[in-house]
């Protein structure tokens, strides 16, 4: 007689969690995947997609680069301020070799790879045996000198004009020359989808778990055995390694190698994708590298003042969520699993009105600022035409529909958990 109590028909365990770790990367595939095949067929009616190649290029990149930077902030908990030097350097090591040497370009990202971790061997043999504030500091100290060399040995960094490669000079492939651009974004597609599932191997092994020991109590992983400083080292050099692929992913992308690539704005753009993200998650940098691309380029394209939304962007991401998106969206798929959909449409329509209410209120009262500021210099800004007047007013309309959406949000959420005979509010009622 069987001991098995299942029904024959009830999926196993295994097979149902299959599909739902597979979805992420299904996800992925198909952003970097379906776009240009979709702009493709449409471009001949429409408009050229190099602008479509571009975005989803620094896109894929921007996904390398995070998800690099979270072998360090969430694999080991160190925070650094320096991650692009071994990136730009990577990218530039890879340029010279390029050029002198005529390397495939589809074997490029090898070569930023081992200039990105000799980088990071460096940065290990100094900063591996602190963690924490020590450990922010001594990478921002080795960011800003490598930013500093950059103008100093112009011979190497190529001074304000960078280094630039031409991809059509390389060997070709199979007839692929790589000089037009949406052969070059294959190769970079190809290589963020399998630098992501390299990152993500080395995510589960036990090596990882040891670097997450290390992270939550050094003492007690060297009480174990464990050297905390010869781990903390290790992940310095893998994070270095695949930051120096992103980097030179970028290179294959604009053809240059700037010297802006190790500057503290990249290492500021890659801090701020992780943690809007979700360091927590694995895939939780990769959502955030898109947030990010979408103000860089998107919001970008039409705003002056796409900085000071990153800005506020990161700071309620932040208060609100710690977690990261990614972290957000678990907590409300639990939510639903919990109280169903019922329970959380009303406090998710409120809050959705609540959020929409607030961001158009400051994006009114920002445009204004800026088409007012800029006006002379911009005349087609695109909010230049309501007076002062007539647009604080709108705002502070906006603004307080966004706050009565709020409160019936919350109203909503109490009155949920109220009816949940799981929490302490359900247990006394």
């Amino acid at each position: 007689m069987s001991l098995d109590k299942r029904p024959a028909s009830a999926p196993s365990a295994t097979h149902a969690t299959i599909p739902r770790a597979c979805a992420p990367w299904l996800v992925l595939a198909a952003c970097l995947i379906v776009p240009p095949l979709v702009g493709a067929w449409l471009s001949p009616a429409l408009a050229p997609q190099g602008w479509l190649l571009a975005c989803l290029a620094q896109a894929a990149t921007m996904v390398v680069f995070a998800l690099s930077y979270n072998l360090l902030l969430g694999e080991t908990g160190l925070l650094s301020f320096g991650h692009a030097a071994p990136a730009g350097l990577g990218a530039l090591a890879a340029a010279h070799l390029f050029n002198r040497y005529a390397l495939p370009l589809p074997l490029l990202p090898l070569a930023g790879g081992v200039g990105g971790a000799a980088f990071g061997a460096l940065t290990a043999l100094v900063a591996a045996r602190r963690a924490g504030t020590a450990f922010a500091m001594i990478t921002l100290g080795l960011g800003e000198l490598v930013a500093a060399a950059a103008w100093a040995l112009p011979g190497w960094f190529g001074g304000e004009a960078g280094v630039a490669i031409d991809r059509a000079s390389g060997p070709a492939i199979a007839g692929w020359t790589f000089g037009p651009a949406r052969e070059a974004y294959w190769v970079i597609a190809a290589w963020c989808l399998l630098a992501s599932a390299a990152i993500f191997a080395l995510s589960r092994t036990p090596f990882a778990r040891l670097a997450n020991a290390v992270r939550d109590n050094p003492v007690r992983a060297a009480a174990l055995g464990a050297t905390p400083a010869r781990v903390r080292a290790i992940m310095i050099v893998w994070s270095a390694a695949f930051a120096g692929v992103a980097g030179t992913l970028t290179l294959i992308n604009v053809e240059l190698a700037a010297a802006e690539s190790v500057g503290m704005m990249r290492s500021a753009a890659v801090l701020i994708a992780t943690v809007t993200g979700g360091a927590a998650s694995f895939f939780g940098p990769a959502l955030g590298a898109f947030v990010w691309v979408a103000f860089s380029v998107g919001v970008a394209s039409v705003s002056r003042g796409w900085m000071l939304y990153v800005g506020l962007f990161f700071i309620v991401v932040v208060l609100g969520a710690p977690g990261g998106l990614a972290g957000c969206a678990a907590r409300e798929r639990a939510r639903l699993a919990r109280h169903g959909w019922r329970r959380c449409r009303a406090p998710w329509l409120a809050a959705t009105v609540a959020a929409v209410s607030a961001a158009a209120a400051l994006v009114l009262a920002v445009q204004w600022a800026y088409a007012a500021r800029f006006r002379d210099d911009d005349p087609g800004a695109w909010f230049a035409a309501p007076t002062a007047a007539t647009a604080w007013a709108l705002a502070a309309l906006i603004a307080a529909l966004g706050g009565f959406a709020w409160l019936a949000a919350r109203r909503a959420a109490v009155a949920a958990r109220a009816l949940d005979p799981a929490t302490p509010e359900g247990q006394t009622r």
